[in-house]
């Protein structure tokens, strides 16, 4: 068997269903191994793009992407999306082309030691030297991806190798892996230290997003009445309709949520791990934090856990549910304060009618288009904090936003992935104009797939994250302005359909008459961001610091 063409069947062995890649000389091997394959070769126009739709589809499937590259140029596009997935914990497989290394006529042309560049940005990467060994490095690089904690790896495979003859080729089986449990001792410290405090919480992090979590989750919050909150990755893990959620933590500090963090004498931290933004920061003496996790904590000068629970998380939480039993000296009348506070300041601006747009009123009637099971995903910029703190997610999983890497370019790659996954859901793709630039050529994929997608661009003509961080810090604002395309002749040029609302009041309507058309469409809407620091900065924390325990 021609050693390409066994690399595809153990692919295939793997589950791998499509492949997200750009062809170049070096993979054509592959590329034709694929042909008569059951794996369906996605076609990209930018590498990072690829790797974007990979980790995606890791994330949302739990089974490892695929992304495909070339060598050298290729190869280097793929390292955003490396970092994307390993610090975002998505399981995804890099594959890349080289030159071959038993001998070749090329000099240094497009040389570049890819390995080296991936080993501090993946779980693995190796050099494929022998055909022979084809099964057994894809199939240590899938169980790496793929064990908890998840991320990227990445293979590389020379053109000669990939011609190799192989003989007797043996495909090696899948194995099933158990997580271990937690240690007994460890369980009964930690439902001793909740059955003793006055106020506890609970916080739910990324790696809380799995569906036998959120089902232990949940059952853990309606026996006990313990109140949760999210960081911006376990948005969703629980209904945040949930008469006992506290709220997101979006910002860093000074929101209502961190008034009930500061009220907490312990809090119970499922899922979480330094990689995220801080959700809190830890003050020595203050209260007990309780680390469960599929590993233990890494110690950070803001986050030193008192107690670790180490183990499958899901399993972790059910024997947590069965030990405990709701304390009458358990006091949470200053979280229903904070709740109630948080709450009414939630609602207000929702049907603010200005034009350029109020975020608030963006995001509910993103909001109200959007069923349970819809799908938003998120590009970095200052919208994501706005949608982070004030959308309300329904389901796990619906509401895609990088708080690891947080990289720009992400957000239309990701959707195109989601709606791949799941192709009934009303998936949307909310993008700033300078990230959706990033990745924007990235529309004629989706025309070309006869996707039905719809991706909201909220202009500024500007980065306005970076702005509100300027502001925030006291500087006049400088080197924040660019100019952008018209984006419904973008649109159309592309072969979507191009909408700009040129009320409040039309925008709802523009996005559900896009979503029941099908098709791609592009909704260029402006985005009213003068509000940032006044809210953000100042409203929020001088309201929730008038909030008593």
């Amino acid at each position: 068997m021609k050693a390409s063409d066994l690399f595809v069947k153990a692919l295939e062995a793997e589950g791998v269903q499509c492949i997200f890649g750009v062809p170049g000389e070096e993979n054509l091997d592959i590329v034709e191994s694929l042909r008569d394959s059951s794996i369906r070769l996605v076609v990209t126009r930018h590498e990072q793009a690829a790797g974007f739709m990979a980790a995606t589809y890791g994330r949302l499937t739990g089974q490892a992407g695929v992304a495909m590259s070339t060598l050298g140029p290729g190869a280097t596009n793929l390292v955003t999306a490396a970092a994307y997935a390993q610090l975002g914990a998505m399981p995804m497989l890099m594959l890349t082309g080289q030159k071959p290394i038993r001998q070749h006529k090329q000099g240094m042309f497009q040389l570049v030691d890819v390995v080296d560049m991936m080993h501090p940005l993946t779980k693995y990467t190796t050099q494929i030297v022998s055909g022979q060994t084809i099964p057994a490095r894809i199939r240590e690089a899938f169980r790496q991806a793929e064990e908890e904690r998840p991320g990227a790896v990445h293979l590389e495979l020379p053109e000669d190798v990939a011609r190799d003859d192989i003989e007797d080729p043996i495909l090696l089986p899948t194995e099933y892996a158990r997580r271990p449990s937690a240690d007994e001792a460890a369980l009964v410290q930690a439902a001793e230290a909740i059955t003793q405090a006055r106020h506890p919480v609970l916080m739910i992090g990324a790696g809380g997003n799995r569906q036998r979590t959120a089902k232990a989750l949940r059952a853990f919050i309606d026996k006990l009445s313990i109140p949760f909150f999210t960081t911006q990755m376990g948005k969703g893990v629980v209904d945040e309709e949930h008469p006992l959620w506290l709220g997101n933590a979006a910002l860093s500090d000074g929101d209502f949520v961190h008034r009930a963090i500061d009220a907490a004498d312990t809090i119970i931290n499922v899922g979480h791990d330094v990689v995220e933004k801080p959700p809190f920061f830890m003050r020595r003496g203050k209260r007990t934090v309780i680390h469960i996790n599929f590993s233990s904590a890494e110690v950070d000068a803001v986050y030193f856990p008192q107690i670790e629970v180490v183990g499958d998380i899901a399993h972790t939480v059910e024997r947590l549910t069965e030990a405990l039993e709701p304390q009458k000296r358990w006091d949470f009348s200053f979280f229903d304060t904070v709740r109630d506070a948080f709450n009414k300041q939630l609602a207000e601006h929702r049907e603010d009618d200005r034009f350029p747009v109020h975020p608030v009123r963006i995001v509910d009637d993103v909001r109200k288009v959007m069923p349970d099971d819809g799908i938003i995903c998120l590009d970095n910029g200052m919208y994501k904090i706005w949608f982070a703190r004030y959308y309300r997610a329904r389901q796990s999983n619906t509401i895609l936003l990088d708080n690891a890497l947080a990289s720009m370019g992400a957000g239309l790659p990701s959707a195109m992935a989601a709606k791949m996954v799941h192709p009934d859901r009303r998936v949307m793709a909310i993008c700033g104009d300078g990230g959706f630039m990033m990745n924007a050529q990235e529309l004629e994929t989706a025309v070309r797939l006869k996707m039905d997608l719809v991706i909201l661009i909220l202009q500024d003509n500007g980065f306005g994250m970076i702005r509100w961080k300027q502001a925030d810090m006291g500087f006049d604002e400088y080197g924040m302005e660019f100019g952008n395309p018209d984006f419904v002749a973008f649109a159309e040029a592309h072969g979507a359909r191009g909408h700009r609302p040129s009320s409040a009041d039309e925008f709802a309507p523009t996005l559900e008459r896009a979503f029941r058309e099908g098709g791609v469409h592009v909704v260029d809407l402006a985005i009213d961001y003068s509000v940032n620091h006044a809210v953000l900065d100042e409203e929020i924390k001088k309201r929730s610091a008038k909030l008593k325990a």
